[in-house]
């Protein structure tokens, strides 16, 4: 319907309630010759002359008398479709949320992030889901409300926004022979590792940067978290690879191990909240993006 105006629905609601060209006119901010271009066009779509005069005032016709009230009801139905959505309360919203983050941030940050949210919204509850790949369908189909994490090159439409930056340490066991002296890329090289990946890869930026050393290490184990990193270095000889940020908890990386920079550079990690566009506008969802935002800033 490419002629439709609802424009007319609002101007003809007016004009069967006033009854009066000047007084529709008034109420909707028009001009009195603005209001009876507006009748013209009525007339002609609804072919009924609607108002007509009667001595120094108008009546309505047969036919819009007729009309009247679904106008009214139709009227008020489309200003409470064509408005924004109403405000939340959030202390009496209740909802469950999914977000999706690595074993490592769900160990570093729920318990933060939940009690925050609970003295908050007590009917909002959160889940976090595992997250064994950066696949975006999960966000796409709404399984996924908020996923954490590195932005995956195949984004896309999605949106995102920093919550903070990180790199990688190394880590050993506490009196580990490394930390004996001062850590060059030979001496980090000389032992055996210890790695996470999800897809198995036994190579990454830090065997970039070794590469253009002409030197490199031997990945001896891959684990699928950084958490079994920990573990595995705690128990070993074996020299650990993992974000500072989790390691500085202070529960992750504990008293039986110790963490040191890198001889090497690799780039920067950026941990963003990430959520599909559909969720832009969502009251619930854009405080809880505030919520996680707030825990990070």
């Amino acid at each position: 319907m490419p002629s439709l105006d609802l424009n007319l629905l609002t101007a003809l609601d007016a004009l069967l309630d006033e009854c009066s060209v000047s007084a529709a006119a008034r109420r909707l901010g028009l001009s009195t010759s603005a209001m009876s271009r507006t009748l013209s066009r009525l007339r002609d779509v609804l072919g009924d002359p609607v108002l007509v005069p009667a001595g120094r005032a108008m009546v309505a016709t047969p036919h819009a008398l007729a009309i009247a009230e679904q106008v009214r009801a139709l009227h008020s139905e489309v200003r409470a479709v064509l408005r924004p959505p109403p405000l939340v309360d959030i202390k009496t919203l209740r909802r469950d949320f999914t977000l999706r983050a690595n074993e490592a941030f769900v160990l570093r940050h729920a318990a933060r992030l939940s009690a925050s949210v609970a003295a908050a919204a007590p009917g909002v509850r959160l889940r976090f889901a595992a997250k064994p790949d950066k696949d975006i369908r999960p966000l796409r189909d709404s399984t996924v409300d908020l996923d954490i994490g590195v932005i995956p090159g195949d984004a896309g439409e999605l949106r995102a926004q920093t919550l903070y930056h990180d790199v990688f340490v190394g880590v050993v066991r506490t009196g580990h022979p490394l930390l004996d002296a001062p850590v060059t890329p030979e001496r980090y090289v000389a032992w055996d590792h210890v790695v996470s990946s999800k897809k198995g890869r036994f190579t990454g930026p830090v065997d970039d940067a070794l590469t253009a050393l002409n030197l490199s290490r031997r990945i001896s184990i891959i684990v699928p978290s950084f958490p079994t990193v920990i573990a595995v270095a705690a128990m070993s000889d074996l020299i650990g690879l993992a974000p500072r940020a989790f390691c500085q908890t202070g529960c992750q990386a504990g008293p039986e191990t110790e963490i040191f920079g890198l001889p090497v550079a690799t780039p920067q990690i950026t941990i963003s909240q990430i959520w599909h566009p559909r969720m832009d506008a969502d009251a619930g969802h854009r405080w809880l993006r505030a919520m996680v935002f707030e825990a990070f800033r």
